[in-house]
């Protein structure tokens, strides 16, 4: 077989090499070409390149992955990498098309390995057939984005916290604090662009500044001014609840 050449496209930089870290560890044969931060990116290294699998970041700035997954499934093999788990429909368990969730872990990733060589290997090396079906299934999900992981930056690290271990999130000046039981993050993400991909089951809204997870609630306070709080398990922490989100809390 001649040299498998690949590509890598995610907005950030640090899971790219974490990515291609792993790709080198694990299949050391394949030659990484290119990496790329947008979809305008990839198209233009897949032109230039001609590589035979891209690991293709769904959500990315401009381009989004699924529309550039659209215009190269004719062209070469493509992997799904994604932090949201309902990316991780039926329709990937498919053996022409695979998914990566962020984290990637080695142990997944060696599966999607296993598959990317019998499908090179194979005498029919055609276009994935069920490719422009799982594009179309993507872009119709009337489903709303929902987190699973929060990235935040610790140093020049960067850590992704699943969204069931954290407390709450409360804006503070330009930032957004993320609380779990141990330590507390800061993020850029607005407290209103957080909500909308939050399950809104799991996690409130009880502040314009505010959105809690309920099942983290230890018991529901009054304040000497009679506001009422919400408490924690495990923290020592406590958000106010403001009088229009109130009702939440009184049908439970």
């Amino acid at each position: 077989m001649s040299q498998i050449r690949a590509i890598i496209a995610d907005d950030e930089e640090i899971l790219r090499a974490g990515l291609k870290i792993m790709l080198t560890k694990l299949w050391p044969e394949l030659e990484i070409t290119s990496e790329a931060k947008n979809g305008r990116e990839v198209l233009e290294f897949v032109k230039q390149n001609s590589p035979d699998i891209v690991f293709l970041d769904i959500q990315m700035p401009g381009i989004t992955g699924i529309e550039v997954a659209k215009k190269i499934c004719n062209q070469c093999k493509v992997v799904f990498v994604t932090a949201y788990d309902h990316y991780a429909v039926e329709a990937f368990e498919s053996e022409a098309v695979d998914y990566l969730l962020k984290p990637v872990t080695e142990d997944r990733l060696l599966k999607a390995i296993g598959r990317l060589k019998k499908q090179l290997e194979s005498p029919d090396n055609s276009p994935d057939p069920d490719m422009k079906k799982i594009i179309q299934i993507l872009e119709n999900r009337d489903i709303p984005e929902r987190l699973r992981l929060i990235k935040v930056k610790t140093g020049i690290e960067l850590r992704f916290i699943p969204v069931s271990q954290i407390f709450f999130f409360k804006a503070e000046d330009k930032y957004t604090v993320v609380q779990t039981a141990d330590k507390q993050y800061l993020i850029k993400t607005p407290i209103k662009e957080l909500e909308s991909k939050l399950d809104p089951e799991l996690f409130w809204r009880v502040h314009r500044s505010s959105i809690v997870n309920i099942e983290r609630i230890q018991k529901i306070k009054r304040s000497f001014s009679n506001q009422m709080m919400v408490a924690f398990n495990q923290i020592d922490a406590a958000i106010p609840v403001s009088r229009r989100f109130e009702h939440l809390f009184k049908q439970m």
